[in-house]
């Protein structure tokens, strides 16, 4: 067989194992290297090299950052900041979401959710309003703050690794902002003026996560060393240009400042660290070089152009992309479905003469959108129990706040990433 066809049927290896989830993630990832050099397609170093990418060397050091600001106790009093001033339950649905969102918009989607998760439950308990109507919000602005900056989620790193491979420059760190922010101020509005009604209102006799962590007895010094050293890393990522020095070299920076000063040892640090996420962008970088370099990618985009046309509307061509990414990241990890697509859009801009960039942010947002299902992301899951939720509910909230994503998209991105600039 030849090597484009080796990496055709690797790929459709990857993503039939990503959705029958048998194997974690990071390990079916880590397969691919593997496979890629024992077919000969790459060699040892190429295949490997997703370890020394500078945005997972990124993404590594900003868990460190990120997890002790909530071992810390810091997490908790932000999120907790802005739902004591809601007084009714659809301003408690408009606070959380908002909340949930731009932490998350810094921090892991999934570590948003479990340190807001026994807040919002001590806040249902207290209130006398459902949890079942509080949740819901809770995930779907942690997910949608995903998409605000670029440490926002591993899907956003990978994006910008991929893109970052083809035209030697990633994303900036506001880059996602200008969709993401109005996105995620939309789908709160909306859950307030009308989105409301389709939430859940049931009981749940699920006891988990019905107390909060005592962090009392954590010095007020760790805390407030952990929220300066987060905010010092953002701004110099924010200002990256003008003091010359890359992200990934500040994230890393602040992890070993958090060490030195004895907020944390070196052994919490390394459990901080997400090495499922690691390995699953690590691992799926080399496939999409692989996709590349043999020509594979170009015969999936050549299949794509034939389809629509090579004088396709490039609305229609973003549809498309849109809903075929978004219907997939409802039945797997949407960093996988999104480090899969990637190099496929990559290799379809290509086919067509499109930026890059368009292509790939379309695939990104809609990756990111998967609200549908409780098995799309992890903090889907999260709540699945404590919400006393059904996997029906999931899409009854769920789609009309996709909906909104989608029209959003449509609006936003030719706007800000056009396909044909």
């Amino acid at each position: 067989m030849s090597p484009s066809t080796i990496t055709l049927l690797l790929l459709v290896f990857a993503m039939a194992m990503f959705l029958w989830n048998k194997l974690p993630v990071g390990v079916t990832a880590m397969l691919m290297p593997i496979a890629l050099i024992l077919f000969g397609i790459l060699s040892p170093a190429e295949a490997f090299s997703g370890f020394t990418n500078n945005n997972v060397i990124l993404f590594t050091a900003m868990f460190v950052i990120g997890g002790t600001l909530f071992s810390t106790g810091m997490a908790q009093k932000i999120g907790g900041v802005i739902t004591r001033f809601a007084k009714t339950e659809r301003q408690l649905i408009l606070g959380i979401m908002l909340v949930s969102g731009l932490l998350s918009s810094v921090l892991s989607n999934t570590g948003t959710t479990a340190v807001l998760l026994p807040i919002v439950i001590g806040i249902a308990a207290e209130s006398g309003y459902r949890r079942s109507k509080l949740l819901f919000p809770l995930i779907f602005g942690a997910t949608i703050g995903g998409c605000v900056t670029l440490l926002g989620s591993a899907g956003n790193l990978t994006v910008s690794a991929t893109l970052e491979q083809v035209t030697g420059e990633g994303l900036g760190f506001f880059d996602f902002t200008v969709v993401g922010l109005p996105i995620l101020i939309v789908g709160a509005l909306f859950f307030y003026f009308v989105g409301y009604r389709f939430l859940p209102d049931r009981d749940s006799d699920d006891d988990t996560f019905t107390a909060s962590e005592d962090f009392s007895q954590v010095p007020r010094w760790k805390q407030a060393v952990s929220l300066a050293v987060l905010i010092v890393a953002l701004l110099a990522m924010i200002f990256e240009k003008q003091i010359g020095v890359k992200m990934y070299v500040v994230a890393v920076i602040g992890a070993l400042v958090l060490i030195i000063s004895g907020v944390i040892t070196e052994k919490q640090a390394c459990g901080y660290m997400n090495l499922p996420t690691v390995f699953l962008i690590a691992g799926m970088l080399p496939l999409a070089n692989a996709l590349n370099s043999t020509g594979a990618g170009q015969i999936i985009a050549e299949t794509v152009v034939n389809v629509f046309g090579s004088n396709a509307s490039p609305v229609i061509l973003m549809a498309s992309l849109w809903i075929l990414t978004n219907i997939i990241t409802q039945f797997m990890s949407n960093t996988a479905a999104v480090a899969i697509l990637s190099s496929i859009g990559i290799s379809i801009a290509q086919q067509l003469g499109a930026d890059p960039t368009g292509v790939l942010m379309a695939i990104l947002m809609a990756g990111s959108c998967a609200f549908c299902t409780p098995i799309a992301q992890p903090q889907n899951s999260m709540v699945y129990g404590p919400g006393g939720y059904k996997f029906s509910d999931y899409f009854k909230a769920g789609l009309p706040l996709t909906v909104i994503c989608f029209v959003m998209c449509l609006i936003l991105l030719p706007i800000f990433f056009p396909f044909f600039p």
